[in-house]
């Protein structure tokens, strides 16, 4: 796999850090994710593959713990507040000094610099700082954020990874490590390129929702069709829309301009109406081999069983049963091989872990009885 070889020290967080985590995990690092001691469980769904270490960071012990595990590992992904990692002395100007191949990774929603650097928030706030929340959402309606997704897992997780990887290649040429500072506003912001630089093309001068591509245009939507279920139409170029228009047994002599904007509204309206006598799977049939673009609208119980997600191994289980997509994107020599077990319990492999890392088993045992760290273990599921 393409990072084999790299040891990755992820502090325990939400959302983004986890699965910054767990892309490196699935292409081949080893992840070792550093939980709090006195936890119960832990809170990260997306810990495949990794290994857990519990460590006190109230005690100056389970500081140095940590320190020790920074300065022999390749890469540091760091999820806390700024100035967090400071206060414990293990800040990258500190690691760095120690460990100059060191890539450290800080991931926060407002960056390490700026007025808002030191406060709260979650992927809305990010997203509405980007500037992307304000174009998303039905015409005459309030903005509306998608899931978590924008900001927190692409802006946030993946931007995260990108730069880990990017400092990484540039280590292999200088030798030397540096600091990634992953902000989600600004990951969420660069994610939206397309709608600053494409602004003077007119793609975006009516108000929110009424535009090409955000649902103002009929024929770039989702239907309801006659069994409840939906279908998505991306129909735009005039070539699609008019096999659009042949599926739907429509004829263009009888309807407006496909670009008359005005009459949208009216050409929404026949959309619905016919989508809405037929079910999903009649209409799947009626495009199928077509480039009207129209396509179900699946849901995460249905996705493993489209032919073509199916045909291409789009989706996996793991030894539990729980489905989950497959790494993307697929590299045709070094592909990602993800850990096919169960997530790691909260300080399952600290005996492991720090032994490698140059611990006696003496030394261990004493941080164990000093509550330094913690070893957890596989709890019977009754």
């Amino acid at each position: 796999m393409a990072l084999v070889g790299i040891r990755v020290i992820e502090l325990a967080g939400l959302a983004p850090a986890p699965f910054c985590g767990m892309v490196l995990s699935d292409f081949g690092a080893r992840v070792i994710r550093v939980d709090r001691t006195k936890v119960a469980m832990a809170m990260d769904s997306q810990a495949r593959g990794k290994q857990s270490v519990a460590i006190n960071l109230k005690k100056p012990q389970g500081v140095a713990v940590l320190r020790r595990l920074c300065i022999q590992s390749d890469v540091v992904i760091e999820p806390f507040r700024q100035g967090v990692m400071e206060k414990l002395g293990l800040g990258p100007r500190e690691l760095l000094l120690e460990n100059p191949r060191l890539i450290y990774a800080r991931l926060t929603g407002f960056g390490q610099s700026g007025p808002c650097a030191a406060s709260a928030g979650h992927d809305i706030n990010f997203l509405a700082m980007s500037g992307l929340l304000s174009m998303l959402g039905r015409s005459s309606d309030k903005p509306y954020a998608p899931l978590n997704l924008v900001a927190d897992f692409a802006g946030g997780g993946l931007m995260c990874a990108l730069g880990i990887v990017m400092a990484l290649l540039e280590r292999s040429r200088s030798g030397k490590g540096q600091v990634v500072d992953a902000s989600m506003v600004e990951g969420a912001a660069y994610l939206g390129s397309f709608m600053w630089k494409s602004r003077s093309l007119g793609l975006w001068n009516r108000p929110r929702g009424q535009n090409l591509l955000d649902s103002g245009a009929p024929f770039y939507d989702t239907y309801r069709t006659a069994d409840g279920e939906h279908v998505a139409v991306g129909a735009l170029e005039p070539q699609f829309y008019s096999q659009l228009l042949q599926g739907l047994g429509l004829d263009p002599s009888t309807l407006p301009p496909q670009m008359s904007v005005s009459d949208w509204p009216q050409l929404r309206q026949v959309f619905t109406e016919r989508f809405a006598t037929k079910t999903r799977e009649e209409w799947v049939r009626v495009f199928e081999g077509t480039d009207a673009c129209v396509t179900p609208v699946l849901s995460l119980d249905e996705v493993d069983r489209h032919p073509h997600n199916r045909e291409r191994g789009s989706f996996l289980q793991d030894s539990q049963g729980v489905e989950s997509p497959r790494p993307a994107p697929v590299l045709s020599r070094t592909p990602a091989t993800p850990s096919p077990g169960r997530d790691p319990f909260v300080g399952e492999h600290t005996r492991d872990v720090l032994q490698e890392f140059g611990y006696g088993p003496e030394e261990v045992e004493g941080l164990l009885a000093a509550g330094v760290v913690e070893c957890g273990k596989a709890r019977a599921r009754l």
